[in-house]
C-alpha cells in the first residue's frame, strides 16, 4: 500500500506549481507593498512629528489636528510638510 508512481508525479508538479505561481505572486505585489510600507512608515513619523509640536505648541496656545492626512503630508513632505499644514491652517 505503498504510493503509486502517478501519485508522487502529481505531488512533484502541484510543488511545482505553487512556486512558480507564488513566485510570480511575489513578483506583482512585492512593489506595492513595498510603497505601502513606506507609506504607512512615514505617516507614523508624521504622526509623532505631530504629536511633539502639539505638545511644545501648549506653550504657546497652538495646536494642529492628528489625523491620517495631516500625518502622511508631514511623514512625505517633512518640514516643508509641516510649514504647509501651520500656512494652512494659519489661512482656514
Amino acid at each position: 500500500m505503498g504510493l503509486e508512481m502517478e501519485v508522487i508525479i502529481a505531488y512533484g508538479f502541484g510543488l511545482i506549481l505553487l512556486y512558480i505561481v507564488g513566485y510570480g505572486l511575489y513578483k506583482v505585489f512585492s512593489k506595492p507593498l513595498k510603497w505601502i510600507g513606506i507609506l504607512l512608515f512615514n505617516g507614523l513619523i508624521g504622526g509623532v512629528i505631530l504629536l511633539v509640536i502639539n505638545l511644545l505648541g501648549k506653550l504657546i496656545d497652538f495646536s494642529i489636528a492628528i489625523n491620517p492626512m495631516t500625518a502622511l503630508i508631514v511623514g512625505l513632505l517633512g518640514i516643508p510638510g509641516i510649514i504647509l499644514i501651520i500656512l494652512v491652517r494659519g489661512i482656514l
